[in-house]
């Protein structure tokens, strides 16, 4: 067996490796959205929604847009419209297979994150979805979170990687662009680097909402 192959086996033996969780750790869940969550949610502009396949296959997809577009619809539920992307659809087709889905809401500057876990709906209902009408564009379709946990993560991660400190961002001279990077994945005829830049471009202008 490879080293990086010696599997932990029992959540008795990773406890034993990494230690049991604190008092607040353990305690700090809740089942519904406080009054406290939903003003964290009005100041979030970005999450990260997590869906996995009925075979249990995994996804994370960045869902953005200005700050509070995730609507508090009561305690239990909240509504993540769905913004004009790619038409790949991998978290909704998910969700069709298997409701589970994990968030995990981001505000600039501030290293603690607030996770919300929970069983999601995709509905096309256009009074609510009118709500998140933007440049005459109503969403077609929406995320409805029925919230089964939610809690505060700790800064630990953001402290470590310093990621909202301008100052230890990285030369990004040497990194292979995106658009060259989806070139060499894709591998079709016709869709070089520049060819996809340019799309990527005008996806951005003309195509967010």
């Amino acid at each position: 067996m490879k080293p990086y192959q010696k599997p932990v086996h029992s959540k008795d033996e990773l406890y034993s490796l990494q230690g049991k969780p604190g008092k607040i750790a353990e305690h700090k869940v809740i089942h519904f959205i406080d009054e406290l969550s939903s003003q964290f949610l009005n100041f979030s502009p970005f999450v990260i929604v997590s869906t996995s396949n009925a075979l249990g296959e995994c996804d994370s997809s960045p869902r953005g847009d200005t700050p509070g577009f995730t609507e508090v619809l009561d305690e239990q539920h909240l509504l993540i419209p769905e913004r004009m992307g790619n038409k790949r659809a991998d978290s909704m087709r998910n969700i069709l297979e298997n409701p589970h889905i994990g968030l995990l809401f981001m505000i600039p500057g501030l290293e603690e994150t607030l996770r919300i876990n929970g069983k999601a709906t995709i509905i096309k209902d256009e009074e609510l979805l009118r709500n998140h009408k933007v440049k005459e564009h109503i969403p077609k379709v929406g995320i409805v979170v029925e919230v089964n946990e939610c809690f505060i993560h700790c800064a630990k991660a953001f402290k470590r990687s310093k990621l909202w400190d301008p100052e230890q961002w990285p030369d990004l001279t040497a990194l292979p662009s995106p658009a060259k990077m989806m070139a060499a994945h894709a591998k079709l005829d016709g869709h070089g680097q520049e060819k996809v830049q340019a799309s990527l471009k005008e996806s951005y202008r003309a195509r967010l909402y």
